[in-house]
């Protein structure tokens, strides 16, 4: 086999399902909690990592909150307490998973690590899930202490539809843990890492209702804002915590994220880099 041929090998190799997936069992399991675990020790060790998937939620729902006093909700049927901690479980996901884990994958890329799992038996789809799952559980415990604290301490009352809520929450999930990667293809290193996040962060933080309701929104404005890809998922979770979206609008809710998701996964498989860029 020519040089060429090899390379070309490599490539429709890297490429094939084969290389992203196989059928769940108990090895995938065992590889799964084994590098989390990996994942977990690493995150703990990391100041900045855990600031960011902790410390910095706290303190952005905080600021939410005090920033809410200018608000206008007459009209939009949110109280001041709901407004916050709907739009706050999407500020922990985006916190806690996106901008966690675009660093996270950028080092371990830089650092070769992606490089030497992938000789071994993991897939690849398992080598990109082990890397989030830290994160991911961190982020959903902080969404659930939120809607504990809604229900029991600020009397917002318990999810009107639980289905909902947890299918936003997951969706946000591998939403965001997918375009984690994709963004991490375009970074070169962990520096540079929290700016090349930032465009997507900002930009939901004022249209997807993170901090600023989209009730408040004119109209125009939060039509064009519902199709960022954060905002369907902020949605479902305030749908589920709160209710208030007729069977049609849950419908196209589900659609868009759904359809995002889709979206960042194809992404992730197309230009996802494994080797390092420097």
């Amino acid at each position: 086999m020519s040089s060429l041929d090899a390379r070309d090998h490599v490539r429709d190799d890297a490429r094939s399902p084969a290389r992203w997936v196989r059928p769940p069992g108990p090895d995938a399991r065992r590889r799964l909690r084994t590098l989390g675990r990996t994942e977990l020790t690493l995150l703990l060790r990391n100041r900045t990592a855990l600031f960011v998937s902790l410390l910095m939620p706290v303190s952005m729902v905080l600021l939410s909150y005090s920033s809410s006093r200018q608000l206008d909700l007459a009209g939009t049927g949110l109280s001041r307490h709901e407004a916050v901690l709907s739009g706050g479980i999407g500020m922990v996901l985006m916190l806690a998973v996106y901008l966690n884990l675009v660093p996270t994958y950028v080092a371990r890329r830089e650092e070769r690590v992606l490089k030497r799992l992938r000789t071994g038996e993991l897939t690849d789809g398992e080598i990109l899930v082990g890397a989030a799952l830290p994160s991911a559980v961190l982020g959903v415990a902080q969404c659930a202490v939120l809607v504990v604290t809604g229900a029991v301490v600020l009397d917002i009352g318990a999810p009107r539809r639980p289905d909902l809520l947890l299918a936003g929450l997951l969706l946000g999930v591998v939403l965001l843990a997918a375009l984690a990667a994709v963004t991490s293809a375009l970074t070169r290193t962990v520096e540079s890492a929290q700016i090349t996040g930032m465009p997507l962060f900002m930009v939901s933080v004022m249209g997807s209702g993170l901090f600023v309701p989209s009730e408040v929104l004119p109209d125009g404005l939060a039509r064009a804002f519902a199709v960022l890809p954060l905002s369907p998922v902020v949605d479902l979770v305030k749908a589920g915590w709160l209710g208030g979206m007729d069977g049609r609008e849950t419908a196209v809710a589900l659609g868009l994220a759904v359809l995002w998701t889709g979206y960042a996964v194809f992404a992730v498989r197309k230009w996802f880099r494994w080797d390092p860029r420097q």
